[in-house]
């Protein structure tokens, strides 16, 4: 009997330990199949679906489409919302709310900047480390404020930067809790911050 159970235990663990984390991006049909559409209060722009050690989570990303033209769609306030799936509903577990700014020059544009957020295990614990990263953009079309949030066990971490050409209206600010995060996950975004500076000509600095 001791012995079966020994067997069982040793069975049960390796289960536990071999569930696999995994992510992929939802198709709109997928979107549609899930219900997700009452998640945000906005249209829905992507949303994703990652498996980890807590469970089954929807990532969903909508935009208020303020303005849709054949060249662009505007937006005046974003929100990302991350929901657990609970015996046939949605229970939440972390949301993200931004809007435009009362800025000179006028700040015209919202959005979700999804080729840099990720949906990964980044630390190697069995839980997903979502990083979302969004921007906005000036009446002429430059890029005046980049957000990079970091969520670790359903907490956020954020680093706030504005762009400017002159250096007093120049920032970039990383949240007091940010050095509590493991440094594998800090190490990833800081190399993150590299490569949206090399890559979309950005500053990201302070003054």
């Amino acid at each position: 009997m001791t012995k079966y159970i020994l067997i069982l235990l040793s069975f049960s663990s390796s289960f536990i330990f071999s569930q696999k984390v995994e992510s992929h991006r939802l198709t709109k049909q997928e979107i549609s199949q899930r219900e997700l559409e009452g998640v945000t209060d906005f249209p829905i722009y992507k949303a994703f679906e990652f498996t980890d050690k807590g469970g089954v989570y929807e990532l969903v990303l909508g935009e208020n489409q303020k303005a849709i033209s054949k060249k662009d769609t505007l937006n005046t306030k974003i929100q990302a919302v991350c929901v657990i799936n609970d015996y046939g509903g949605f229970l939440e577990k972390w949301r993200i709310n931004d809007l435009l700014e009362d800025y000179e020059p006028k700040e015209t544009n919202i959005w979700f900047w999804t080729k840099y957020c990720s949906t990964k295990d980044i630390d190697g614990d069995g839980y997903i480390d979502p990083v979302i990263v969004y921007g906005t953009k000036t009446e002429y079309n430059d890029i005046r404020r980049v957000k990079i949030i970091t969520v670790y066990k359903n907490k956020k971490y954020a680093i706030r930067a504005a762009e400017c050409d002159l250096d007093y209206c120049r920032s970039f600010k990383k949240d007091q809790n940010w050095n509590t995060l493991p440094q594998k996950i800090k190490s990833y975004v800081d190399q993150l911050v590299i490569k949206l500076r090399k890559e979309q000509n950005l500053l990201l600095k302070n003054g």
